[in-house]
C-alpha cells in the first residue's frame, strides 16, 4: 500500500512539472499573412475640358500710327467665349504627370476705339476710330503638372505648358468720324480688314484642384493663364473695295485668363511591381 501511495505522489509531481514547463513557452503563432503591395498610381490617361475665356490685349497697331500726332486707345477688349480641349497623357507617379492637348477656342467678339489727331493741310484733324472684329484660335500644348498631395480625395496641382497657337481674325471693321482742322468739315471713313491668320509660340501656367471620383476617374477645376502672342488682320480695304495704305492691323500682347472644368480617365493603369510580400508579425 505504501508503494502505491509513493507512485501516486510521483505521478502528480510529474504532471505539475509538465504544466509549469508548458506555461514557460510562448503561445503558438498564427500563420504569417502576406501584406499586399499598393499599386502605384501611374499609366496612360485621356482628358477632356470645357472652359470660358477672359481675353486681353496690350495694343492694336498699324503702319499709319507713326504719322499720328496723338493716339488714345479706349475700351479695347474681347467678350468671353467658350473653348473645348482634348488630350492624352501619362501619370508617372502620385505627383508627376504630362499630357499633350489640342483645343479650339471659339470666336470672341472684339470692340474698342482710338481717339487720334493728325496733321491736315496745315491744321490738326480729330478722328475717333471705332473697331469691331472676332478672334478664334487653335492651340496645341505640351503640359507638365505637379500633384501636391491628396486630402479627402482632393488633390491641388500646379502646371505649365508650351506649344503653338493659330490665331485668326475675321470681320474686322474700322468706322471713323471726326472733323478737319482748317475747315471744320466732317470726316467719315469706313475700312474693312480681310481675314488674317498668324501662327505663334504659346505658353501657359495652371493651378487647380482634382477630385478623385474613383481610382481611374477624376474631375479637375482649374485656372489657366495663356499667352497667345499676336494676331493680325489681312490687308485693309476702303468701303469701295480699294486697298488702303494702312496695311494690316496687329493685335499685340494677347493673353487669356481661362477657367476650366475637365475630366481624366485612366485607360491603362500600370501593374504594381513584383515584390516579396511583407510579413505581418503576430
Amino acid at each position: 500500500m505504501r508503494g502505491v501511495t509513493v507512485l501516486a505522489l510521483a505521478g502528480a509531481a510529474a504532471a505539475m512539472s509538465t504544466a509549469a514547463l508548458a506555461a514557460d513557452f510562448p503561445p503558438t503563432l498564427p500563420p504569417a499573412q502576406p501584406v499586399l503591395q499598393a499599386a502605384a498610381e501611374s499609366g496612360w490617361y485621356l482628358r477632356g475640358d470645357i472652359g470660358i475665356t477672359n481675353q486681353q490685349l496690350r495694343s492694336l497697331r498699324q503702319r499709319l500710327d507713326s504719322t499720328l500726332l496723338s493716339s488714345e486707345q479706349v475700351g479695347m477688349g474681347f467678350d468671353s467665349s467658350p473653348f473645348f480641349l482634348v488630350g492624352v497623357g501619362y501619370q508617372f507617379n502620385n505627383w508627376l504627370r504630362f499630357d499633350v492637348t489640342g483645343e479650339y477656342r471659339a470666336k470672341a467678339n472684339f470692340h474698342g476705339s482710338n481717339n487720334v489727331t493728325f496733321a491736315d493741310n496745315g491744321g490738326t484733324a480729330v478722328l475717333v476710330d471705332s473697331y469691331s472684329a472676332s478672334k478664334s484660335e487653335w492651340v496645341v500644348l505640351v503640359n507638365g503638372y505637379l500633384d501636391l498631395g491628396t486630402w479627402w480625395d482632393m488633390t491641388p496641382f500646379v502646371g505649365a505648358g508650351v506649344g503653338f497657337s493659330r490665331n485668326q481674325i475675321d470681320g474686322f471693321r474700322d468706322d471713323g468720324i471726326g472733323f478737319h482742322g482748317n475747315s471744320g468739315g466732317p470726316i467719315t471713313t469706313v475700312a474693312f480688314g480681310d481675314p488674317g491668320v498668324k501662327w505663334n509660340f504659346a505658353w501657359a501656367l495652371d493651378a487647380g484642384v482634382a477630385y478623385t471620383v474613383t481610382p481611374s476617374f477624376k474631375v479637375d477645376l482649374a485656372y489657366r493663364y495663356l499667352n497667345l502672342g499676336v494676331a493680325q488682320t489681312g490687308p485693309t480695304r476702303a468701303f469701295d473695295n480699294s486697298v488702303t495704305n494702312g496695311g494690316a492691323f496687329s493685335f499685340n500682347g494677347l493673353v487669356s485668363h481661362d477657367v476650366m472644368l475637365g475630366v481624366r480617365w485612366m485607360i491603362q493603369p500600370e501593374e504594381p511591381a513584383d515584390a516579396p510580400p511583407l510579413i505581418r508579425k503576430g
